[in-house]
């Protein structure tokens, strides 16, 4: 007789058809079904279950039904092979073709054109290892910063330490920063249309690049839509690169679905970021990703592009205390800042201070705040630049004290580890 069996009845109590089975550990009960998107192979290249630009010809990898839970297993932004000995040179071996690697798409069943896709994310197991880069021509301050420069991290789930940032400890606050549905053929032709008249106007704007493009079949330089498939790197109503650190674990992202089964897929999680990942990047890293789904049917007649719910995350990543410095837009006389400069305005280049200007004033913040870790904290200007990116949150004051519209930059200052 079981023990416990003998217990029970010792003690004058009675259990039927008591026996070993019925006392199994927890961990053998299960109720869960989930759907695994695993990754295969040393680079997306190599893996059928991952891609690297957006089209509607893109074949689903797997089905799902909503409820399942979705296991993505992803790649880190750049589709690396930087580790813990890498070394800033190494960043001259990166391709930038290849970014981004997603994990997926996957067939929501039931879901059709239309309908919004709610996703909560669940879990972000990360990797161990972890990267923050500057490369040249890319960031906020790209006219400043115009050495590659890297940091690797070693990571856990409660903070991440680098020997290039000594004294320094992030917390652990995963998202994804690229998550959403593949675009409608309708969406593609409209998409790239708006991009191609920026991009005419001197604006910034990326066509589509069959060189590094996978599917290859689809978007490859020999791919039946090679010229129609649309890169990752800027955000669309789709979702895709968003890098909105408000989405954590509990939050639930709608995305309005363009095909039917709505394609989604997940990549480029990170560890941590600032908003506004200022250097370019924040702390990339691969990472095991679980998602629920929900279908709301017809969703999409109000939802046009990506919005979020969520409870009390939003305060749980914000910093027992800060340090902050004041944006404005000015800046210096004859200076026109990258992000301007596609206008090709006198005016600008003449004026100290510009008119009702974010970017501007989120500048002058950045740049403050830089200088200020510096002075106080011993760090270099490409430490400190870093930094930022993973840790300094610039936020709007206000958008009506006119001319001077104000942009904060906000640092955690429990990152110094005392």
């Amino acid at each position: 007789m079981h023990k416990l069996q003998k217990l029970l009845l010792a003690g004058g109590a009675v259990w039927v058809g008591l026996t070993a089975a019925a006392l199994a550990d927890t961990s053998d009960v299960k109720w869960q079904n989930k759907v695994v998107i695993a990754k295969k192979g040393a680079h997306c290249v190599d893996d059928p279950n991952c891609f690297n630009r957006y089209h509607p010809e893109i074949p689903t990898v797997a089905k799902a039904k909503p409820g399942d839970m979705l296991v993505f297993h992803t790649r880190d932004a750049l589709d690396s092979d930087l580790n813990l000995t890498s070394v800033a040179d190494d960043l001259a071996a990166v391709d930038l073709n290849l970014v981004h690697p997603m994990t997926g798409p996957v067939h929501i069943e039931g879901a059709k054109r239309g309908d919004v896709l709610a996703v909560t994310l669940v879990d972000i197991e990360p990797d161990e290892y972890g990267y923050t880069v500057i490369v040249p021509g890319f960031g906020f301050l790209r006219d400043i910063y115009t050495k590659p420069h890297l940091v690797n991290w070693k990571l856990s789930r409660t903070h991440a330490v680098s020997d290039q940032m000594p004294g320094i400890k992030v917390p652990y606050e995963a998202f994804m920063g690229s998550v959403g549905v593949l675009p409608g053929a309708q969406e593609t032709d409209a998409w790239l249309a708006r991009e191609a008249a920026l991009g005419a106007a001197k604006g910034v704007a990326l066509p589509p690049q069959p060189i590094g493009a996978l599917p290859a079949a689809v978007c490859g330089p020999k791919g039946t839509h090679k010229d129609k498939c649309l890169r990752t790197i800027p955000p669309r109503e789709n979702g895709g690169n968003m890098d909105v650190q408000q989405m954590q674990v509990g939050t639930t992202l709608l995305l309005p679905c363009f095909v039917d089964g709505c394609g989604l897929f997940v990549g480029d999680v990170h560890y941590a970021q600032g908003d506004g990942e200022v250097s370019g990047t924040a702390i990339e890293t691969g990472a095991v990703v679980t998602v629920r789904t929900e279908i709301r049917k017809g969703g999409g007649a109000n939802i046009k592009g990506p919005e979020v719910e969520g409870g009390s995350q939003i305060k749980n990543i914000e910093p027992s205390k800060f340090y902050q410095t004041i944006g404005l837009p000015i800046k210096k006389v004859g200076e026109v800042p990258p992000p301007l400069k596609y206008l090709e305005s006198e005016k600008i280049k003449n004026l100290e201070n510009l008119s009702e200007d974010l970017t501007l004033a989120a500048r002058d913040a950045l740049i403050k705040m830089i200088a200020y870790i510096q002075r106080e904290h011993g760090l270099t200007s490409e430490q400190a630049y870093i930094l930022a990116s993973v840790a300094v949150d610039l936020r709007v004051g206000q958008v009506v004290d006119v001319p001077n519209y104000v942009v904060t930059a906000v640092l955690n200052m429990d990152v110094f580890d005392k």
